[in-house]
């Protein structure tokens, strides 16, 4: 699906995610109250470090039971300048119970770092569990990497070729990808109120755009969703990524999400009836 021309009063409408809600305050609490249960009450590892920044650290929840699990790496949306790490990990007691181990990654925020630092981040963060998760209880070579909004964006950015060799990963390690609410062509936003702590040129959008920077070999199957209340720009850009992706012969899947908005969908993979989670589970059952 083409975008059509738009206004910039449109357009800034239309990316304007919190005004799809009458109040943000009560999910933005729910994602962080949720997380510091998860954090006292499970079995965790805090603060692990995947560079040098001190921003760049990852707090890992490793499965119940006996096995390895596969493990889901989260990256938070806030448009890439809101939350962190602390606010990321409520679906840990969910998906630790159903056998997966979950990480969830710290990276900077604009405007203090550039978008591209933010991608190179979140690259390391997913190479680093590639190749120590074994320590927590995980499987380095069943990774599913999820993310909502900002973090969906990031997702893609993850998913994209030609960075896995410079960075000691291992494209066939990705088992598979939840992307909810996400920005896969960036080039829109440049002419919003979201440029104002971006900073984005065109190129720089471009460049940082899954939906121009698809695999060409390996693609994991990937589950999309959004709210169904979203403004119908957000709707589109998962559409066209999710054509996008089928059109280079990989497995994708839309699931709805009746009842939900932008905000509390992501919340969903903590319950174990989601289908969400339900798609989740059976996307690691398929052959690989």
């Amino acid at each position: 699906m083409s975008p059509s021309p738009i206004d910039r009063a449109t357009l800034d409408l239309q990316y304007n995610a919190r005004a799809t809600v009458p109040d943000i305050a009560p999910m933005l609490h729910d994602y962080a109250s949720i997380s510091a249960q998860a954090r006292n009450t499970l079995p965790c590892a805090l603060n692990v470090a995947y560079g040098t920044h001190p921003d760049e650290t990852l707090d890992i929840f490793p499965a119940r039971g006996e096995r390895p699990g596969p493990v889901l790496i989260y990256l938070h949306g806030g448009y890439w300048r809101l939350l962190s790490k602390d606010d990321s990990s409520f679906m840990a007691p969910t998906l630790t119970q159903a056998g997966i181990t979950v990480v969830a990654v710290n990276y900077s925020l604009a405007p203090a770092v550039t978008l591209d630092r933010i991608v190179d981040q979140t690259r390391r963060a997913v190479a680093w569990v590639h190749r120590h998760i074994a320590q927590h209880h995980g499987d380095g070579r069943r990774l599913i990497i999820a993310g909502s909004s900002a973090g969906g964006h990031l997702a893609g950015m993850v998913l994209a070729s030609g960075w896995q060799q410079s960075y000691g990963m291992d494209a066939a390690a990705i088992a598979g990808a939840v992307l909810l609410s996400g920005l896969y062509d960036l080039t829109p936003l440049v002419e919003t109120h979201i440029n104002e702590w971006m900073r984005l040129s065109l190129e720089d959008a471009r460049r940082n755009s899954p939906l121009f920077a698809l695999p060409k070999d390996h693609g994991a199957p990937i589950l999309i969703s959004y709210g169904s209340n979203e403004t119908a720009e957000f709707k589109r850009q998962s559409q066209d990524y999710l054509a996008a992706w089928r059109a280079q012969g990989f497995q994708g899947e839309y699931v709805d999400m009746p009842n939900t908005n932008h905000f509390d969908l992501v919340l969903h993979l903590n319950r174990l009836d989601s289908p969400l989670v339900q798609k989740l589970l059976k996307l690691l059952t398929l052959p690989r």
